[in-house]
């Protein structure tokens, strides 16, 4: 990782976009001494809201500001990034491209569609070095076996080559790679569609949704959900649990770029709906993810601390999650950084403190790669009045501070 701090960083990208510090005070509406403190370093972070203020203001990701990661922890021995990188953008794909053929077989279409459960199964344990070397081969074979199979298995493997770009998308996005993330999503929403498949588009829709906002285009990110939500609204007595849980993911995803507008009452009234799809599906696993009643009510917590956070009501939503019903371990994994950055705003450092190391305990590679994770432990690192061994260890291991 790089020594640099987000001050430095700041400081690069403010004089690349050759403006002062008063320009850019004016342009995000944070505050010169804030921007002066953090480029001189003697403060090191700011409150998220802040830093996001600041990444639009100089027209560029959060992520860049940050220092995110956008390598794995580990290395492959097969696969990788980069070449997650090139089985997305594949260039045989291109209109006018010659293409080699493959000298392979591929597999029979029930052992590569079992790949495909194994690999979402692994993204939600967060395996991402594992998964970054397996997926390449795992969109090459698939595209293979798509051209292969006829007859009724067809609209199966196109459902599910739709899943492998929905899990190749997911990991860019979580690995710093956006654009290659919304490449891997147009490939999901072409697959779903030849799969025939209004649901498997819908997740799609859902996908591309956080994409966007992780690229900071908030309101187009809750626009194509709430409206695919409209599109796919099942009828009330005759829906499918599908059907429900599909629709239910679209109005978690309209809810969280609402509220990071401070749109909070809109996010809230995504978040009823959902809350009462989840009661009419049960809970249920389709299209690569999970939806359930206690999936609504930890993103009712992490609405409360988006946007202008209200680290109060996130607690007391928070009372109310029963993590043994969370099935997906990074799911759960996620709830507990908001519900640590909720413990650090209400005075809590000890509080958040433990309960950033198990998360790290249960998922010490996929929490490298969020940046509520980082820059909650900057903005404790900030405020800290007494050496901390623990959390100077935690920040090193982030790499949002040097090892000492």
């Amino acid at each position: 990782m790089s020594d640099k701090t987000i001050g430095d960083r700041l400081g690069e990208l403010r004089r690349f976009r050759d403006i002062t510090q008063e320009e850019l005070a004016e342009r995000s509406g944070v505050h010169v001494d804030t921007i002066r403190k953090l480029e001189q370093n003697t403060r090191q972070s700011a409150r998220l809201a802040t830093l996001r203020s600041l990444a639009r203001a100089l027209d560029t990701e959060l992520e860049r500001l940050l220092g995110q990661p956008t390598v794995t922890s580990e290395l492959p021995d097969d696969g990788g990034l980069l070449a997650l990188r090139d089985a997305i953008q594949d260039i045989s794909a291109l209109p006018g491209v010659p293409s080699d053929d493959l000298d392979e077989d591929p597999p029979a279409a029930d052992v590569w569609m079992d790949q495909v459960s194994a690999a979402t199964s692994l993204y939600w344990a967060g395996g991402y070095s594992q998964l970054a070397g397996s997926l390449p081969l795992l969109l090459r074979d698939g595209r293979a076996v798509a051209r292969e199979t006829t007859g009724s298995l067809t609209e199966r493997v196109w459902n599910q080559l739709a899943l492998s770009y929905q899990l190749a998308a997911s990991l860019a996005t979580q690995s710093g790679h956006l654009d290659w993330a919304f490449e891997a999503v147009a490939k999901q929403l072409d697959a779903a569609q030849r799969a025939s498949d209004p649901l498997m588009e819908g997740m799609g829709v859902s996908t591309l949704s956080w994409v966007l906002l992780r690229q900071g285009r908030w309101e187009e990110a809750q626009s194509v959900a709430e409206r695919k939500a409209d599109a796919l609204e099942p009828p009330m007595r005759r829906g499918t649990s599908a059907q429900y849980a599909v629709y239910g993911n679209l109005l978690v995803a309209a809810a969280t770029p609402a509220a990071r507008r401070d749109q909070k009452d809109e996010a809230d009234q995504f978040l009823n709906y959902a809350e009462a799809a989840a009661v009419r599906s049960g809970p249920v696993r389709v299209y690569g993810t999970a939806f359930s009643a206690v999936d609504v009510k930890t993103q009712i917590v992490n609405v409360a601390m988006a946007g202008t956070a209200d680290a109060g009501k996130a607690l007391e939503a928070a009372g109310d999650v029963r993590h043994d019903l969370i099935k997906r371990p990074v799911h759960l994994a996620a709830h507990q950084l908001d519900v640590a950055q909720a413990q650090y705003q209400t005075g809590d450092s000890e509080g958040a403190l433990e309960t950033l190391l198990e998360v790290e305990a249960d998922q010490p590679e996929w929490i490298r790669y969020q940046m509520l994770a980082r820059a909650t432990v900057l903005e404790m690192r900030e405020e800290e009045r007494r050496r901390n061994t623990r959390l100077r260890g935690l920040a090193a291991r982030l790499g949002v501070e040097p090892a000492l």
